[in-house]
Protein backbone atom coordinates (compact mmCIF):
# COMPACT_ATOMS: atom_id res chain seq x y z
CA UNK A 1 0.00 0.00 0.00
CA UNK A 2 1.43 3.02 -0.84
CA UNK A 3 2.30 6.17 1.63
CA UNK A 4 -0.05 9.38 1.30
CA UNK A 5 3.01 10.93 -0.04
CA UNK A 6 3.86 9.25 -2.75
CA UNK A 7 0.21 8.74 -3.88
CA UNK A 8 0.43 12.70 -3.77
CA UNK A 9 3.69 12.52 -5.90
CA UNK A 10 1.70 10.13 -8.57
CA UNK A 11 -0.99 12.77 -8.89
CA UNK A 12 1.47 15.38 -9.76
CA UNK A 13 3.48 13.16 -12.10
CA UNK A 14 0.78 12.28 -14.02
CA UNK A 15 -1.03 15.07 -14.20
CA UNK A 16 2.66 15.99 -15.83
CA UNK A 17 2.24 12.87 -17.77
CA UNK A 18 -1.51 13.86 -19.51
CA UNK A 19 -0.40 17.02 -20.45
CA UNK A 20 2.60 15.43 -22.62
CA UNK A 21 5.74 16.22 -20.44
CA UNK A 22 8.31 13.39 -19.01
CA UNK A 23 7.68 13.63 -15.53
CA UNK A 24 10.09 11.30 -12.95
CA UNK A 25 11.12 10.54 -9.71
CA UNK A 26 14.12 11.67 -8.91
CA UNK A 27 17.46 11.22 -6.34
CA UNK A 28 17.19 10.18 -2.66
CA UNK A 29 13.58 8.68 -3.42
CA UNK A 30 14.36 6.79 -5.76
CA UNK A 31 17.32 5.29 -3.71
CA UNK A 32 15.32 4.87 -0.84
CA UNK A 33 12.66 3.28 -2.74
CA UNK A 34 15.18 0.26 -4.41
CA UNK A 35 16.37 -0.16 -0.41
CA UNK A 36 12.68 -1.18 0.56
CA UNK A 37 12.83 2.25 2.57
CA UNK A 38 9.57 4.61 2.44
CA UNK A 39 11.14 7.90 1.45
CA UNK A 40 10.79 10.96 3.54
CA UNK A 41 9.88 13.22 0.43
CA UNK A 42 9.98 12.78 -3.39
CA UNK A 43 11.76 15.29 -5.92
CA UNK A 44 9.89 15.02 -9.61
CA UNK A 45 11.88 15.70 -12.70
CA UNK A 46 10.46 16.72 -15.83
CA UNK A 47 10.77 18.07 -19.37
CA UNK A 48 8.88 20.86 -18.74
CA UNK A 49 9.92 24.60 -18.41
CA UNK A 50 8.83 25.86 -15.36
CA UNK A 51 6.61 28.48 -16.74
CA UNK A 52 4.75 25.23 -17.97
CA UNK A 53 4.70 23.97 -14.76
CA UNK A 54 2.93 27.15 -13.02
CA UNK A 55 0.36 26.63 -15.91
CA UNK A 56 -0.44 23.01 -14.73
CA UNK A 57 -0.51 23.39 -10.90
CA UNK A 58 -2.08 26.79 -9.74
CA UNK A 59 -1.06 26.44 -6.36
CA UNK A 60 2.95 26.78 -6.21
CA UNK A 61 5.95 28.94 -5.16
CA UNK A 62 8.76 29.77 -7.46
CA UNK A 63 11.55 28.91 -5.06
CA UNK A 64 14.04 28.29 -7.88
CA UNK A 65 12.59 29.27 -11.12
CA UNK A 66 15.44 30.68 -12.89
CA UNK A 67 17.06 26.96 -12.16
CA UNK A 68 14.19 25.45 -13.18
CA UNK A 69 12.67 24.84 -9.49
CA UNK A 70 9.20 24.91 -8.91
CA UNK A 71 7.48 23.73 -5.39
CA UNK A 72 4.45 22.38 -6.27
CA UNK A 73 0.92 22.22 -3.65
CA UNK A 74 -1.14 19.20 -3.34
CA UNK A 75 -3.51 19.29 -0.68
CA UNK A 76 -0.75 18.88 2.44
CA UNK A 77 1.84 18.11 0.10
CA UNK A 78 4.55 19.88 -1.17
CA UNK A 79 6.98 18.40 -4.36
CA UNK A 80 9.77 20.09 -5.81
CA UNK A 81 9.66 19.96 -9.65
CA UNK A 82 12.58 20.52 -11.53
CA UNK A 83 12.90 20.79 -14.91
CA UNK A 84 15.67 18.42 -16.74
CA UNK A 85 18.65 20.68 -16.46
CA UNK A 86 23.10 21.18 -16.72
CA UNK A 87 24.63 23.30 -15.03
CA UNK A 88 26.62 25.82 -16.21
CA UNK A 89 30.37 27.33 -14.41
CA UNK A 90 30.52 26.89 -10.43
CA UNK A 91 32.64 29.97 -9.29
CA UNK A 92 32.14 29.82 -5.29
CA UNK A 93 32.03 26.12 -4.76
CA UNK A 94 28.28 25.80 -4.03
CA UNK A 95 25.69 26.55 -6.86
CA UNK A 96 25.83 26.99 -10.33
CA UNK A 97 25.75 30.58 -12.27
CA UNK A 98 23.34 29.60 -13.84
CA UNK A 99 21.41 26.81 -15.47
CA UNK A 100 20.83 25.40 -19.19
CA UNK A 101 17.51 22.94 -19.58
CA UNK A 102 18.52 19.97 -21.40
CA UNK A 103 17.67 16.27 -21.16
CA UNK A 104 17.49 13.45 -19.19
CA UNK A 105 20.92 12.11 -19.20
CA UNK A 106 22.92 15.13 -18.97
CA UNK A 107 20.57 16.22 -16.15
CA UNK A 108 21.81 12.27 -14.20
CA UNK A 109 25.23 13.88 -15.29
CA UNK A 110 25.61 16.69 -12.98
CA UNK A 111 24.00 15.28 -9.51
CA UNK A 112 26.22 14.02 -6.84
CA UNK A 113 26.61 10.29 -6.53
CA UNK A 114 25.38 7.77 -8.83
CA UNK A 115 22.94 6.34 -6.28
CA UNK A 116 21.05 9.66 -6.45
CA UNK A 117 21.31 10.35 -10.17
CA UNK A 118 18.77 7.70 -10.59
CA UNK A 119 15.04 8.37 -12.25
CA UNK A 120 11.65 6.41 -11.37
CA UNK A 121 9.17 6.54 -13.90
CA UNK A 122 5.81 5.98 -11.64
CA UNK A 123 3.82 5.59 -15.42
CA UNK A 124 5.69 2.65 -16.21
CA UNK A 125 6.90 1.65 -13.73
CA UNK A 126 10.35 1.25 -13.95
CA UNK A 127 14.02 2.99 -13.00
CA UNK A 128 15.72 4.95 -15.52
CA UNK A 129 19.17 4.75 -14.97
CA UNK A 130 21.73 6.44 -16.42
CA UNK A 131 24.83 5.81 -14.76
CA UNK A 132 24.83 2.52 -13.04
CA UNK A 133 23.57 3.40 -9.78
CA UNK A 134 21.25 0.70 -9.39
CA UNK A 135 24.43 -1.28 -9.69
CA UNK A 136 26.65 0.57 -7.45
CA UNK A 137 23.49 0.44 -4.70
CA UNK A 138 23.59 -3.32 -4.99
CA UNK A 139 27.09 -3.60 -4.12
CA UNK A 140 26.70 -0.93 -1.36
CA UNK A 141 29.17 1.70 -2.92
CA UNK A 142 29.42 5.09 -3.17
CA UNK A 143 30.39 6.36 -6.16
CA UNK A 144 30.54 10.46 -7.54
CA UNK A 145 29.22 10.95 -10.33
CA UNK A 146 31.36 11.35 -13.49
CA UNK A 147 34.74 12.88 -12.10
CA UNK A 148 34.84 13.11 -8.62
CA UNK A 149 37.14 15.52 -8.53
CA UNK A 150 34.81 17.85 -10.73
CA UNK A 151 31.95 16.99 -8.53
CA UNK A 152 33.50 18.20 -4.90
CA UNK A 153 35.11 21.06 -7.23
CA UNK A 154 31.45 22.06 -7.66
CA UNK A 155 30.17 22.00 -4.35
CA UNK A 156 32.46 21.60 -1.56
CA UNK A 157 29.66 20.06 0.86
CA UNK A 158 29.30 17.54 -1.12
CA UNK A 159 32.64 15.84 0.41
CA UNK A 160 30.80 15.53 3.64
CA UNK A 161 27.54 14.41 2.21
CA UNK A 162 29.80 11.62 1.20
CA UNK A 163 30.50 11.02 4.62
CA UNK A 164 26.97 11.11 5.05
CA UNK A 165 25.82 8.83 3.05
CA UNK A 166 28.69 6.23 3.92
CA UNK A 167 27.83 6.59 7.22
CA UNK A 168 24.05 6.21 7.33
CA UNK A 169 23.87 3.53 4.53
CA UNK A 170 27.28 1.64 5.59
CA UNK A 171 28.46 1.90 1.84
CA UNK A 172 31.83 1.76 1.18
CA UNK A 173 33.36 5.29 -0.61
CA UNK A 174 34.86 4.22 -4.44
CA UNK A 175 38.72 4.67 -4.54
CA UNK A 176 38.08 7.74 -6.88
CA UNK A 177 35.83 9.13 -4.88
CA UNK A 178 38.07 8.84 -1.75
CA UNK A 179 41.15 10.15 -2.97
CA UNK A 180 39.31 13.14 -4.47
CA UNK A 181 37.67 13.89 -1.01
CA UNK A 182 41.68 13.65 0.55
CA UNK A 183 42.84 15.63 -2.20
CA UNK A 184 40.29 18.69 -1.84
CA UNK A 185 39.32 18.17 2.16
CA UNK A 186 41.25 21.54 2.84
CA UNK A 187 38.56 23.43 0.37
CA UNK A 188 35.70 22.36 2.66
CA UNK A 189 36.43 25.63 5.05
CA UNK A 190 34.61 28.15 2.36
CA UNK A 191 31.14 25.92 2.91
CA UNK A 192 29.12 27.80 5.51
CA UNK A 193 28.97 27.25 9.42
CA UNK A 194 25.20 26.00 9.46
CA UNK A 195 25.92 23.69 5.91
CA UNK A 196 28.61 21.71 7.47
CA UNK A 197 26.87 21.58 11.34
CA UNK A 198 24.11 20.31 9.51
CA UNK A 199 25.93 17.12 7.68
CA UNK A 200 27.51 16.23 11.04
CA UNK A 201 24.49 15.99 13.04
CA UNK A 202 23.42 14.07 10.50
CA UNK A 203 26.61 11.68 10.56
CA UNK A 204 26.26 11.35 14.14
CA UNK A 205 23.16 10.71 14.64
CA UNK A 206 23.60 7.31 12.75
CA UNK A 207 24.29 4.17 14.91
CA UNK A 208 27.32 4.11 12.64
CA UNK A 209 28.83 7.17 13.99
CA UNK A 210 32.36 6.23 14.81
CA UNK A 211 32.24 4.76 11.20
CA UNK A 212 31.93 8.65 10.28
CA UNK A 213 34.14 9.81 12.75
CA UNK A 214 36.82 7.63 11.44
CA UNK A 215 36.08 8.40 7.82
CA UNK A 216 35.77 12.65 8.84
CA UNK A 217 39.80 11.95 10.13
CA UNK A 218 41.60 10.12 7.93
CA UNK A 219 40.05 12.10 5.08
CA UNK A 220 41.41 15.27 6.54
CA UNK A 221 38.38 16.89 6.58
CA UNK A 222 38.00 16.54 10.54
CA UNK A 223 41.40 18.54 11.23
CA UNK A 224 39.11 21.52 8.88
CA UNK A 225 36.06 21.86 10.53
CA UNK A 226 36.89 20.45 13.89
CA UNK A 227 40.40 20.88 15.02
CA UNK A 228 39.62 20.44 18.73
CA UNK A 229 38.96 17.13 18.03
CA UNK A 230 41.81 16.03 15.80
CA UNK A 231 43.94 17.59 18.69
CA UNK A 232 42.80 14.66 21.11
CA UNK A 233 45.24 12.45 19.36
CA UNK A 234 48.39 12.16 20.30
CA UNK A 235 47.74 13.20 23.85
CA UNK A 236 48.28 10.64 26.17
CA UNK A 237 46.43 9.93 29.81
CA UNK A 238 47.19 8.60 32.97
CA UNK A 239 47.16 4.81 32.17
CA UNK A 240 45.66 4.07 35.72
CA UNK A 241 42.61 5.76 34.89
CA UNK A 242 43.05 5.57 31.13
CA UNK A 243 44.31 2.05 30.04
CA UNK A 244 42.76 2.54 26.85
CA UNK A 245 45.09 5.08 25.04
CA UNK A 246 44.92 8.62 24.31
CA UNK A 247 41.77 11.23 24.33
CA UNK A 248 40.96 10.41 20.79
CA UNK A 249 40.41 6.86 21.34
CA UNK A 250 38.96 7.17 24.88
CA UNK A 251 36.27 9.89 23.50
CA UNK A 252 35.61 7.51 20.28
CA UNK A 253 35.25 4.27 22.18
CA UNK A 254 32.65 6.40 24.24
CA UNK A 255 30.97 6.95 20.76
CA UNK A 256 31.21 3.36 20.18
CA UNK A 257 29.23 2.55 23.92
CA UNK A 258 26.11 5.13 22.99
CA UNK A 259 23.44 3.44 21.87
CA UNK A 260 21.85 3.98 18.85
CA UNK A 261 20.07 6.28 18.99
CA UNK A 262 20.10 9.47 21.51
CA UNK A 263 19.71 13.02 21.91
CA UNK A 264 21.89 15.43 19.96
CA UNK A 265 23.23 16.78 23.13
CA UNK A 266 24.41 13.09 24.09
CA UNK A 267 26.61 12.83 21.87
CA UNK A 268 27.89 15.90 21.00
CA UNK A 269 28.75 16.40 24.90
CA UNK A 270 30.67 12.65 24.42
CA UNK A 271 32.32 14.45 21.52
CA UNK A 272 33.26 17.39 23.51
CA UNK A 273 33.45 16.93 26.71
CA UNK A 274 37.64 16.09 26.95
CA UNK A 275 38.50 18.85 24.49
CA UNK A 276 39.89 20.90 27.19
CA UNK A 277 42.86 18.02 28.02
CA UNK A 278 45.07 19.45 25.19
CA UNK A 279 45.40 22.83 26.50
CA UNK A 280 45.15 21.43 30.26
CA UNK A 281 48.16 18.52 30.08
CA UNK A 282 50.83 18.76 32.79
CA UNK A 283 53.37 15.97 33.87
CA UNK A 284 53.90 15.86 37.77
CA UNK A 285 57.59 14.21 38.07
CA UNK A 286 57.44 13.42 41.68
CA UNK A 287 54.09 11.43 41.35
CA UNK A 288 54.84 9.75 37.68
CA UNK A 289 51.35 11.03 36.93
CA UNK A 290 49.72 12.77 34.17
CA UNK A 291 46.92 15.78 34.98
CA UNK A 292 44.36 18.10 33.41
CA UNK A 293 43.85 21.03 36.15
CA UNK A 294 40.54 22.26 35.08
CA UNK A 295 40.19 20.39 31.83
CA UNK A 296 36.54 20.66 32.66
CA UNK A 297 36.43 24.46 32.77
CA UNK A 298 38.62 25.32 29.61
CA UNK A 299 36.76 22.50 27.34
CA UNK A 300 33.17 24.05 28.78
CA UNK A 301 34.77 27.58 27.57
CA UNK A 302 36.27 25.74 24.33
CA UNK A 303 32.79 24.15 24.03
CA UNK A 304 30.98 27.36 23.83
CA UNK A 305 33.32 28.45 21.36
CA UNK A 306 32.88 25.43 18.60
CA UNK A 307 28.92 25.74 18.93
CA UNK A 308 28.73 29.60 18.63
CA UNK A 309 30.96 29.13 15.64
CA UNK A 310 28.59 26.34 14.01
CA UNK A 311 25.40 28.63 14.96
CA UNK A 312 23.81 25.97 17.08
CA UNK A 313 20.91 27.17 19.16
CA UNK A 314 21.61 28.63 22.52
CA UNK A 315 19.35 26.21 24.46
CA UNK A 316 21.50 23.33 23.10
CA UNK A 317 24.31 25.37 23.42
CA UNK A 318 23.30 25.73 27.14
CA UNK A 319 22.74 22.25 27.57
CA UNK A 320 25.74 21.10 25.95
CA UNK A 321 28.22 23.49 28.00
CA UNK A 322 26.57 22.43 31.27
CA UNK A 323 27.44 18.52 30.34
CA UNK A 324 31.06 19.15 29.48
CA UNK A 325 31.63 21.88 32.67
CA UNK A 326 29.66 18.83 34.93
CA UNK A 327 30.92 16.03 33.68
CA UNK A 328 34.00 15.62 36.68
CA UNK A 329 31.21 16.43 39.25
CA UNK A 330 30.27 13.08 38.95
CA UNK A 331 33.01 11.79 40.71
CA UNK A 332 32.02 13.01 43.97
CA UNK A 333 28.47 12.48 44.02
CA UNK A 334 28.93 9.60 46.94
CA UNK A 335 30.95 13.22 49.36
CA UNK A 336 27.74 15.19 48.64
CA UNK A 337 25.66 16.74 51.87
CA UNK A 338 22.17 15.49 50.60
CA UNK A 339 20.83 18.98 49.93
CA UNK A 340 23.60 19.16 47.19
CA UNK A 341 23.07 15.90 45.66
CA UNK A 342 19.46 16.36 44.97
CA UNK A 343 20.08 20.00 43.56
CA UNK A 344 22.25 18.11 41.34
CA UNK A 345 20.16 15.00 40.31
CA UNK A 346 17.19 17.47 39.89
CA UNK A 347 19.13 19.67 37.18
CA UNK A 348 16.76 19.07 33.60
CA UNK A 349 19.27 17.26 31.71
CA UNK A 350 20.56 15.41 34.64
CA UNK A 351 19.88 12.06 32.79
CA UNK A 352 21.45 12.99 29.47
CA UNK A 353 24.79 13.79 31.76
CA UNK A 354 24.32 10.84 33.75
CA UNK A 355 24.74 8.66 30.07
CA UNK A 356 28.31 10.75 29.35
CA UNK A 357 29.34 9.43 32.74
CA UNK A 358 28.67 6.27 31.94
CA UNK A 359 30.44 5.57 28.64
CA UNK A 360 33.56 7.97 30.23
CA UNK A 361 34.05 5.23 33.02
CA UNK A 362 33.08 2.51 30.97
CA UNK A 363 35.57 3.12 28.03
CA UNK A 364 38.27 4.31 30.86
CA UNK A 365 38.86 2.49 34.44
CA UNK A 366 35.24 0.74 33.88
CA UNK A 367 33.88 1.38 37.62
CA UNK A 368 30.80 2.17 37.32
CA UNK A 369 29.85 2.37 41.64
CA UNK A 370 28.74 6.28 40.97
CA UNK A 371 26.72 5.21 38.77
CA UNK A 372 25.54 2.43 41.16
CA UNK A 373 25.03 4.98 44.09
CA UNK A 374 22.69 7.62 41.96
CA UNK A 375 20.46 4.93 41.20
CA UNK A 376 19.89 4.14 44.81
CA UNK A 377 19.82 7.21 45.87
CA UNK A 378 17.22 7.80 43.11
CA UNK A 379 14.98 4.79 44.64
CA UNK A 380 15.45 6.33 47.53
CA UNK A 381 14.05 10.05 46.69
CA UNK A 382 11.40 8.89 44.43
CA UNK A 383 8.78 9.23 46.79
CA UNK A 384 8.66 13.06 46.66
CA UNK A 385 9.92 15.48 44.60
CA UNK A 386 13.65 16.00 44.66
CA UNK A 387 12.59 19.83 44.97
CA UNK A 388 9.85 20.11 46.95
CA UNK A 389 7.51 23.30 47.13
CA UNK A 390 8.73 25.99 48.59
CA UNK A 391 7.96 26.71 52.60
CA UNK A 392 8.36 30.39 52.56
CA UNK A 393 9.14 33.00 49.81
CA UNK A 394 10.73 36.17 49.88
CA UNK A 395 7.07 37.71 50.83
CA UNK A 396 7.37 35.91 54.29
CA UNK A 397 10.67 37.28 54.87
CA UNK A 398 9.34 40.91 54.45
CA UNK A 399 6.75 39.79 56.40
CA UNK A 400 9.45 39.60 59.41
CA UNK A 401 10.47 43.11 58.54
CA UNK A 402 13.37 42.57 56.11
CA UNK A 403 13.95 44.45 53.26
CA UNK A 404 14.85 43.24 49.88
CA UNK A 405 18.62 42.41 49.35
CA UNK A 406 20.67 39.67 48.48
CA UNK A 407 20.34 38.31 51.88
CA UNK A 408 17.13 36.89 50.94
CA UNK A 409 18.68 34.37 48.21
CA UNK A 410 20.91 33.55 50.88
CA UNK A 411 18.21 32.65 53.55
CA UNK A 412 15.96 30.97 51.14
CA UNK A 413 18.66 28.59 50.06
CA UNK A 414 19.39 27.88 53.64
CA UNK A 415 15.80 26.93 54.20
CA UNK A 416 15.74 24.71 51.06
CA UNK A 417 19.22 23.03 52.26
CA UNK A 418 17.11 22.19 55.85
CA UNK A 419 14.09 21.20 53.69
CA UNK A 420 16.30 18.94 51.20
CA UNK A 421 17.72 17.47 54.38
CA UNK A 422 14.37 16.46 56.47
CA UNK A 423 15.70 18.94 59.25
CA UNK A 424 12.13 21.02 58.84
CA UNK A 425 8.95 20.32 56.95
CA UNK A 426 7.00 23.38 57.71
CA UNK A 427 6.53 26.88 57.68
CA UNK A 428 7.14 27.61 61.11
CA UNK A 429 9.89 25.64 61.46
CA UNK A 430 11.43 27.61 58.20
CA UNK A 431 10.12 31.05 59.89
CA UNK A 432 12.55 29.92 63.09
CA UNK A 433 15.14 28.84 61.40
CA UNK A 434 15.42 32.53 59.72
CA UNK A 435 14.55 34.27 62.65
CA UNK A 436 17.54 32.13 64.65
CA UNK A 437 19.81 33.02 61.07
CA UNK A 438 18.98 36.67 61.37
CA UNK A 439 19.11 37.30 65.40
Amino acid sequence: MLAPTEIAARRVASRLHEAGFIAWFAGGCVRDRLRGVEPNDFDIATNAHPQDVQRLFPRNVAVGAHFGVIVVLDGSHAFEVATFRSDEAYLDGRRPTGVRFTTPQEDAARRDFTINAMFYDPVKEEVVDYVNGRQDLEKKVLRAVGDANERFAEDKLRMLRAIRFATTLDFALEANTWQAIQKSATEVKIVSAERIRDELLKIFRSPRRVQGLDMLDASGLLAIILLEISNLHGCEQPPQFHPEGDVFVHTRLMLEMLPPFVPDSVFLSVLFHDIGKPATFSYDPTEDRIRFSGHDAIGAKMTLEVMQRFRFSNEEIERVVAAVANHMVFKDVTKMRVAKLKRFMARPDFDREIQLHRVDCASSHGDLSNIEFLKFKAEEFANEPLIPPPLITGKDLIGLGLKPSPLFKELLDTVETAQLENRISTRDEALQLVRSEIS
